[in-house]
């Protein structure tokens, strides 16, 4: 009996020939990648006296969440994160290149195979290039930093197999939303998913990396597609060794398989307050949008904004709604720059902000007030998440979220959809 992907690479990361799910075991962690949370394990381990790491090369810092520093408080942190990286002879101190899942995979810190720790939850988006990512609190990533090691049990694995042909102005955020809407936020809790089928085959990387990174929105403890020669081709030159292709085994078993047909599909959105509270999007166009917000590492990425340009191109954005774009790195801006798109965003009236998390975590950049409604091309929309208690928020695709500017409510965006364009 074969393996599945997490099966294998728990297997391999505690040293053993075969694992079955429900196992507890010790893993050893390839990459532990940590945000400003850093801090609070550096912190933690200095107060056990513990002055060094177990591998420092294997530890990969940054600062995404609130750059730049929005208060003097946060401010002084930056300075603490910058002074416990060099207390602990961190070489990948990365500084602010952007939004911690998107500059981990540009900058090769990600590969097929490996088991990546991060105190994020949104790691899971490692598994769109056959990595096994998953999100841990400081206080277990203040262990793994020192020790190299985690215990945990081995997750069983759900398959979603996706088939036919999406249509026009259809993402794969949509794609996701719909899973979300039909079989729930708990449909994998703690567990694998592997996504699989014609359309998983055919999705960009970037589309791959918005659905593993709503995984976590589903339970899920890792979320894979198989790492195949489009991965392998983008990666060879960053990751600076070679890599290879990684899948499950022909006769692995799977607790639960998943049929979704995305023929038919139209473009979906995530009502407040809940990622699994899905409606079509014609069900929606009442609703007045004073925020449209178009970003974060689950749809900040070139593609994305490239999709928006294509829609605003030539149109102006509603005098009602304010238009935010978060490039998901600096990398991604400086392309979206070179290919002329943060231009037409600009002229289009959006305000482009600096690469990082911004408003997707309520910290800063586009807070929300009182009363108002952003539609958001993010992966969460609990209460109070970008700002009031009192404001809502409705996920969407990066081309909703652009339809829905130039209308100043939400709107379906085949209404601006240019196929021969996309």
């Amino acid at each position: 009996m074969g393996m599945t992907m997490a099966e294998k690479i728990l297997a391999r990361a505690a040293g053993l020939d075969r694992v079955e799910p429900g196992r507890y075991l010790t893993a050893r962690a390839d990459r532990m990648m940590a945000h400003e949370a850093f801090a609070l394990c550096a912190l933690t381990l200095q107060g056990l006296g513990l002055k060094s790491l177990d591998d420092p090369d294997r530890v990969v810092v940054m600062i995404d969440h609130y750059f730049p520093a929005p208060t003097v408080r946060m401010a002084d942190a930056h300075v603490l994160i910058r002074q416990l990286a060099r207390d602990y002879g961190l070489r990948n101190f990365l500084g602010q290149p952007g939004v911690c899942h998107q500059v981990m995979c540009e900058q090769g810190f990600v590969e097929p195979g490996a088991l990546i720790l991060g105190t994020d939850s949104h790691t899971t988006t490692y598994g769109a290039f056959g990595a096994a990512g998953a999100g841990i609190g400081q206080t277990e990533m203040s262990y793994v930093m020192a020790t190299g090691e985690l215990w945990m049990m081995v997750p069983p694995t759900v398959r979603f197999r996706l088939d036919g042909g999406p249509a026009p102005g259809v993402m794969s955020k949509d794609i996701a939303l719909y899973i979300a809407g039909r079989w729930g936020t708990d449909v994998a809790q703690y567990k694998a998913i592997e996504f699989t089928g014609s359309v998983a085959e055919r999705l960009s990387l970037a589309g791959r990396m918005t659905m593993s990174n709503m995984g976590v929105e589903l339970g899920a403890k890792f979320a894979f597609f198989e790492a195949d020669q489009r991965t392998v081709e983008y990666l060879k030159e960053r990751v600076g060794k070679p890599v290879d292709v990684f899948g499950p085994d022909p006769d692995a078993v799977y607790e639960n398989e998943y049929e979704v047909d995305v023929t038919g599909l139209g473009p979906l959105v995530a009502c407040p307050h809940n990622p699994g509270h899905v409606k079509p999007v014609s069900e929606l166009a009442d609703v007045a949008v004073a925020q449209a917000y178009l970003g974060s590492c689950t749809n900040g990425r070139l593609e994305d904004l490239a999709v928006a340009a294509r829609i605003l191109e030539g149109r102006r954005v509603h005098p009602d709604t304010r238009l935010l774009v978060a490039p998901a790195s600096q990398e991604v801006l400086l392309e979206a720059t070179r290919a002329g798109f943060t231009r037409t965003l600009m002229e289009a009236g959006a305000h482009i902000l600096p690469a990082g998390c911004g408003a997707c975590p309520g910290g800063h950049m586009g807070l929300i007030g009182a009363g108002e409604s952003c539609v958001s091309s993010t992966n969460r929309n609990f209460v109070g998440r970008m700002g009031s208690e009192k404001a809502f928020v409705y996920l969407a695709s990066p081309a909703t979220v652009a339809a829905s500017a130039l209308n100043g409510r939400i709107t379906d965006p085949r209404a601006f959809w240019d196929e021969s364009a996309v």
